[in-house]
């Protein structure tokens, strides 16, 4: 029962630092101001381990791979003491693996949280001051769809279709994650 509740309360933390280090990276990625409540609380939570790791590691090519480096980090450490508290001993190659699948689910998970968001608030609230943000995450995976993707009357499906792939995406995401645990 103990271990249990260490598991819980060892993914709870680490999870939710790593969605910060990932909404911060994606933030940079997709050019999303950090001047609103989000941003600035994301960038409140990260910037101590942010701002540390970027005196040694640069950016490359407008990613933030402080950032990057740091959620990976992150995941890796939390699967590894989850593992350390259940009494195993994960191997290094698949434990790194296995933290560079979670982020990449993440991600997805980021995304399609956004694309919902943006679907209901632009129904009930299109004014919201969240909306901005979430039109600069969703933007650059809807904008190339709308070009195959007809609206239907007055109603803009390339939202469901994108879910549609992400949902796709996440099962392929999946698997990939015992099969990375597994090379060990």
């Amino acid at each position: 029962m103990l271990a249990q509740i260490a598991v819980f309360l060892v993914d709870t933390a680490a999870t939710f630092l790593v969605f910060l280090l990932l909404a911060r990276f994606h933030f940079q990625w997709l050019r999303v101001p950090f001047r609103n409540p989000v941003g600035e609380f994301v960038l409140v939570c990260t910037n101590w381990l942010v701002r540390p790791l970027r005196r040694v590691i640069p950016g490359l090519a407008g990613l933030d791979l402080a950032t990057l480096l740091a959620a990976w980090l992150v995941q890796a450490l939390g699967t590894w003491l989850q593992f350390a508290i259940v009494g195993g001993q994960p191997s290094p190659a698949p434990l790194a693996l296995v933290a560079a699948v979670d982020l990449l689910r993440y991600s997805l998970y980021m995304l399609g949280f956004a694309v919902v968001l943006q679907a209901v608030f632009s129904w009930i609230n299109p004014h919201t001051p969240v909306a901005p943000i979430l039109w600069s995450v969703t933007r650059p995976f809807l904008a190339p769809l709308r070009r195959f993707v007809p609206p239907v009357g007055s109603f803009d499906l390339t939202p469901l279709v994108l879910l549609v792939l992400i949902q796709v995406a996440l099962i392929v995401v999946g698997y990939l994650r015992p099969a990375a645990a597994a090379l060990g």
